[in-house]
């Protein structure tokens, strides 16, 4: 079974032809609802074991600002929270006037495969490259089709939460060069996002209780990394305040105007879902910071 995004959205393919460092693997893509840790009271789907690589564009509702975000669900780089931090996401950006792109990224899911196999290739980069290239491919995709869609190609950001807010980082601190060959025109375009929104970003943060950033994060850090508007919260189990507090510090130092917001408690994976704690109401300071950074008006 493979995910179907709603009526009237259509998914494609990123890559013309096999993905760069593509490992096929002999199970397909599974797709599944997640009953035993509901979130605000409901279950969320997930998807697994993901090789086929895809874009959904979800065209804003109303006046269009011009201003698009590339959204990477999280899921630890072994699933993507498809709903909670994919679909719902898009919902709220384009009620907002956004374009939005959702990217089904790579992940091969090994812990479905006994330890001895030789599918290896899910995780952060550099212990994986994947995910990244495809987050590279998508965002040069989007502003190569910037006219067509109604896009400022100077308004591009990126949305992850988890993993994928590793993978905000990531592409905030690799867009510089392609971790693959450039396969068409869309490959010649700039992959730097304009913004990056990071929730419970993990896999930054050196070592536990550190606030030393992740190395391969940190040395690509410029003046030229985007604005960044980070949150976490503190009792955050799965990825922890230092991972956020680390990738805020080195951006602080290096220039770069970042914004964080620290709480004490909502925990981990709540995507937009509203609970009784302050962290849910996370979507309108994003909108205040899009507006104050001038990437999209009152």
């Amino acid at each position: 079974m493979i995910w179907q995004p709603s009526p009237g959205h259509t998914q494609t393919p990123i890559w013309p032809g096999e993905p760069p460092d593509a490992q096929p693997l002999p199970r397909a893509e599974i797709v599944g609802p997640v009953t035993d840790h509901p979130v605000a009271g409901r279950p969320w789907t997930y998807i697994a074991s993901v090789t086929r690589p895809t874009m959904t564009v979800y065209s804003p509702r109303g006046k269009n600002t011009g201003a698009a975000v590339v959204v990477f669900p999280g899921g630890g780089y072994r699933i993507l929270a498809i709903d909670l931090e994919g679909t719902e996401v898009c919902d709220w950006l384009t009620a907002k006037g956004i374009t939005c792109v959702l990217l089904k990224y790579r992940v091969p899911g090994v812990e479905f495969y006994p330890k001895s196999s030789p599918y290896q290739m899910s995780g952060p980069y550099p212990k994986s490259p994947i995910a990244l290239e495809d987050a590279q491919r998508t965002v040069g995709l989007v502003r190569f089709h910037a006219a067509e869609w109604h896009i400022d190609p100077h308004k591009i950001g990126v949305l992850g939460f988890s993993a994928g807010g590793h993978m905000v980082a990531a592409i905030s601190t690799h867009f510089d060069h392609r971790l693959y060959r450039a396969v068409d025109a869309a490959d010649k375009e700039s992959c730097r996002p304009d913004f990056g929104v990071a929730l419970y970003p993990g896999h930054l943060s050196l070592a536990d209780n550190s606030v030393a950033v992740n190395p391969d994060i940190r040395t690509h850090i410029t003046r030229q990394t985007p604005p960044t508007f980070l949150l976490q919260n503190e009792d955050d189990h799965v990825d922890r305040v230092e991972d956020a507090l680390s990738y805020y510090f080195a951006l602080k130092k290096a220039g770069v105007p970042v914004e964080m917001h620290l709480y004490a408690q909502g925990g981990h994976a709540f995507g937009l879902r509203p609970t009784e704690y302050p962290a849910t109401k996370w979507p309108l300071l994003v909108e205040a910071w899009l507006r104050q950074i001038g990437m999209i008006s009152e």
